[in-house]
């Protein structure tokens, strides 16, 4: 009896020791009793607002291209096309992505408009079990956004950040759903900002990251360490398949500016001051007369009647900065001014025959502006072309909503190396080759380093 006391003891003095020994060798507070960091606080804020998100989209299985012939329909009993289309069976697709509760009084979730592309239902899923099916309201696709609503109470929201005030170095947390497993978090700093030309989107102006975002996080939050939302995850480069510590977020300004377009007009429709624009190069540094090192976008054609001209802006204008904010690229200029609403008055920065001046110009509607620049032909009217930057041939800048070139199979970025079988260097060469033919037009196109050809008539 005295033996099984003696080792009770002695197995709640070990158990008291050994626990003792394993609270000392993992401290809670440091040498001067405050606690270690943690975002856990934070994110127990913030998890509750990102969302797990599900679409379902019903295909029509493909069909053999004899049953267009009625004898072989007859020969094998086979019921007409229609019908026998009517009779093949569907398949369900399914795709996981993410997203964020912007308004939890009206339910109003915000993710990219390619993770519910072609969906026939979407159905979201929130942190405590909770599952809805979401109505959409309305996308952006040129910045890869979407707006969702769906009939729930006891929400979570996040609070939304200025994301212009993000800096190199700042510290970011990605919350989503990578790879369906359902919501996780990781951690980084932003490593660059104002990124442009990947060709992922129409505007671009990312915000890069090395916290980790890999598939399914797409839609899902970029947050600050007050838990404030300054991106929505968009995309990676992952030549291996995975993350590789470079993924992409589209700053919370320019996400804002299109969903509250969405949530009061149903559609984006993205103002413009009727200006063709170039990338600076050394070759244009030196013949501008420009300093070494001068960052800007060149003015190259100012469309007449246009917002920009009754401003006063000229071609060879450098425009430096938009309300204060520094211009780099072509591609970052159209996103700051992509944001604008028709009617905003906007000040740019510009540099003429080496004084610095301010322009106040007034962002006209894309429908009236775009046919005023670069209307070379019929067939593509609605288009705006620039002057490729990176070489020879011309850049498809934008296409006007409901416009002949909207429906022409181009998209924003497509680089035209030749029309109707003749080169293009320039403006000026596209125009002439377009000149051939006013019934069709054959483009030869570069389109994210793949070449096609593409005929319009």
């Amino acid at each position: 009896m005295r033996s099984k006391t003696t080792l009770a003891l002695f197995c709640l003095f070990f158990t008291m020791f050994t626990h003792q020994l394993s609270l000392a060798a993992i401290p809670s507070y440091d040498a001067s009793g405050k606690p270690y960091p943690s975002l856990a606080p934070m994110l127990k804020q913030v998890n509750p607002a990102v969302v797990n998100i599900a679409t379902y989209s019903k295909l029509q299985y493909s069909y053999n291209p004899l049953l267009n012939d009625p004898f072989f329909r007859h020969f094998f009993n086979i019921p007409d096309q229609q019908q026998y289309q009517q009779q093949l069976p569907k398949k369900q697709q399914q795709s996981a992505g993410s997203g964020v509760i912007i308004n939890a009084q009206q339910g109003v979730v915000l993710t990219n408009y390619h993770v519910i592309k072609d969906a026939d239902e979407v159905q979201v899923a929130l942190i405590d079990g909770r599952g809805y099916q979401a109505k959409v309201l309305g996308s952006d696709p040129d910045l890869d956004i979407a707006v969702l609503k769906i009939e729930a109470k006891n929400l979570t929201e996040v609070s939304l950040a200025d994301s212009s005030a993000l800096e190199v170095g700042d510290f970011v947390v990605a919350i989503g759903n990578p790879f369906g497993l359902g919501q996780t978090v990781t951690t980084g700093v932003v490593s660059a900002l104002g990124r442009t030309g990947l060709g992922i989107e129409g505007y671009e102006n990312f915000i890069q990251t090395d916290a980790s975002i890999n598939p399914g996080n797409s839609g899902g939050a970029l947050v600050n360490l007050k838990g404030e939302l300054v991106g929505i995850n968009t995309a990676i480069i992952a030549p291996a398949g995975g993350n590789v510590g470079i993924g992409f977020a589209i700053p919370m300004n320019m996400a804002k500016a299109s969903m509250e377009q969405i949530l009061k007009h149903g559609e984006v429709k993205r103002g413009q001051i009727g200006v063709g624009i170039q990338d600076i190069t050394l070759g244009l540094r030196e013949a501008f007369n420009l300093a070494n090192g001068q960052q800007g976008v060149l003015v190259t054609e100012v469309a007449k009647s246009s917002p920009a001209e009754k401003a006063g802006l000229k071609s060879g204008d450098v425009i430096l900065a938009v309300d204060g904010e520094t211009t780099s690229s072509t591609g970052q200029l159209r996103s700051q001014i992509g944001i604008k609403t028709v009617g905003d008055r906007i000040t740019l920065t510009i540099l003429r025959a080496g004084k610095q001046q301010s322009i106040s110009v007034t962002v006209g509607s894309p429908d009236s502006l775009l046919t005023n620049l670069g209307n070379f032909h019929p067939l593509l009217e609605g288009a705006r072309f620039e002057n490729n930057s990176e070489g020879k041939g011309v850049v498809v800048a934008a296409l006007a909503p409901n416009s002949a070139a909207a429906y022409s199979g181009l998209r924003p970025g497509d680089i035209i190396i030749s029309a109707n079988q003749q080169r293009v260097f320039d403006l000026k060469s596209f125009s002439q080759a377009l000149q051939k033919s006013q019934s069709a037009v054959l483009l030869h196109i570069n389109r994210n380093g793949a070449a096609l050809y593409l005929v319009i008539r």
